[in-house]
């Protein structure tokens, strides 16, 4: 990959105004068939494993409609995203309403072969179910991955109503499928209600660290980023947001919100030591913009997803620096 490359084809902000022009996520190129590029961010446009209110379907679009808010210069940090690494819009992943086995094998082809041609993806969501397909994709590509999951909920629990793939069970699947090693596993932002009171014993007696949402509160940004470099090490590291992992006050687009939870400004400074480590795809999922305000959620959204493309610059730096 040219890490250095100014991608002029992106639509400049000095020329067009930012509600102009098709929406791509941060005004990026559409590509449908990307080769060679650092980061391809791709929609999954599905709600087919959601268990309470649904609408994730209306995730992406929303999301790239209200990314055109960002012009890709970050205040204080020297180079834009673009200017070190290469990124495309390819757009979204087809996925059928109707049966989540089909849904779950679409996304898992289409994100395999993205990776066959490209070195990362940033999926936008959609349901975190689709998580799991992310993961099978990455994993055939690095074999079992280290995992960052800011979550308001844990997503180890067992299938239940039928559906073997709803939102609730991508990481109990990840563990027993072997792609994801949960000894290098931190979930953060964990809180709320569950339907047992042994919720978190599947996840914990796997050895997954959970930093509940009071914990995070307890040990604040910095020492929760040492924690997370501590147990995830050097190897390849997935990083999934589920939006509810933020309070609902900032987050209210989400399909099962929990309160008290972190703030937007919590969550996007504990997101700036991912460059610290080895980031090899993204998600942000759960943006469920029938519930949104102002299109807030889907405003946090974007910034994460930018947040999450500039770290991957940042740890793609530091490894062509290192010694």
């Amino acid at each position: 990959m040219d890490s250095t490359r100014t991608d002029t084809t992106r639509v400049d902000t000095t020329v067009s105004p930012r509600y102009a022009q098709i929406p791509t996520f941060m005004r990026l190129p559409h590509d449908p068939a990307p080769r060679g590029k650092d980061v391809v961010v791709i929609g999954a446009p599905y709600d087919g494993g959601t268990s309470y209110r649904p609408g994730a379907r209306f995730g992406p679009r929303a999301v790239r409609n209200e990314s055109g808010l960002i012009h890709g210069v970050g205040i204080d940090r020297g180079p834009g995203t673009f200017d070190l690494i290469d990124c495309v819009d390819a757009g979204d992943i087809d996925l059928t309403p109707f049966n989540m086995h089909i849904a779950m094998a679409t996304a898992e082809e289409r994100l395999t072969a993205l990776l066959a041609d490209n070195a990362a993806f940033l999926m936008i969501g959609g349901d975190h179910s689709l998580t799991l397909a992310a993961l099978r994709a990455v994993a055939s590509r690095h074999g079992p991955v280290a995992v960052l999951h800011l979550d308001a909920h844990s997503d180890t629990n067992p299938a239940f109503y039928g559906g073997e793939y709803h939102h609730g069970t991508p990481f109990r699947h990840a563990i027993e499928e072997k792609i994801a090693d949960p000894q290098r596993m931190v979930q953060i932002g964990i809180r709320g209600h569950n339907p047992r009171p042994d919720s978190l014993d599947y996840a914990r007696g796997h050895g997954v660290r959970i930093v509940t949402s009071d914990e995070f509160c307890r040990l604040g940004t910095e020492r929760t980023q040492r924690l997370v470099r501590d147990r995830l090490g050097d190897g390849p590291v997935y990083v999934s947001v589920d939006i509810d992992v933020v309070d609902p006050a900032f987050a209210p687009g989400t399909g099962t919100p929990a309160p008290g939870g972190p703030t937007s400004r919590e969550v996007l400074a504990l997101l700036r030591g991912i460059g610290d480590l080895r980031p090899v795809g993204f998600d942000v999922m759960e943006v469920s913009p029938l519930y949104d305000h102002g299109g807030i959620t889907s405003v946090l959204a974007t910034e994460i997803g930018a947040e999450l493309l500039y770290q991957y610059a940042r740890a793609q730096s530091r490894e062509r620096t290192a010694p």
